[in-house]
């Protein structure tokens, strides 16, 4: 596949995943996986997940994960192109839909259908994160620290910086 192909591949495929992303860009990231893993085997499992961990860790928003994707797929206009795709339609519809959403406050198919969009927009963040995890979880140490950390932020008010720190002390240490 040569340099243009590509380019184009990875327009059509961001743009269409920016569309179904409901609740910013971690939403489409089971759709990226797949994508990027296992339909064009772009990268491991393992690679996918370091650029979804360097994604979360830097400042800015999470779509930096679809730059990565696209510079590891394309170089640097394998970035622009794919940051373009996941974050120009939606800028787009978020324009036109936001003038004809203000109009319609007070309407009662508009409430429902936003009151709708929630349960969606946190099962399609809750896939991302059992993809992320399935794929980064290479032992079961790897798969009792993840639960355990989500359990841990599930049900208490710690920081989860703190279980993020304690699982790196215990990579750096050999036990995952």
């Amino acid at each position: 596949m040569n340099n243009d192909n590509i380019l184009w591949t990875l327009a059509g495929h961001f743009a269409l995943l920016s569309l179904f992303a409901i609740g910013g860009a971690n939403a489409a990231i089971p759709e990226m996986h797949r994508l990027a893993v296992d339909v064009m085997g772009w990268m491991t499992d393992r690679q996918f997940t370091d650029m979804f961990a360097i994604a979360q860790v830097t400042p800015g928003p999470n779509v930096i994960v679809v730059t990565l994707i696209g510079y590891h797929v394309a170089g640097l206009p394998g970035a622009l192109v794919a940051t373009l795709a996941m974050c120009g339609p939606t800028c787009l519809a978020a324009y036109w839909i936001g003038g004809t959403w203000e109009r319609f406050k007070q309407a009662r198919w508009r409430t429902a259908l936003q009151a709708g969009m929630v349960p969606i927009g946190i099962g399609l963040m809750a896939a991302s994160a059992f993809v992320v995890a399935r794929a980064a979880d290479h032992n079961l140490v790897a798969a009792a620290i993840t639960l355990a950390t989500a359990c841990i932020t599930f049900w208490t008010k710690l920081n989860p910086l703190w279980l993020l720190g304690a699982a790196a002390l215990m990579g750096l240490a050999g036990l995952v």
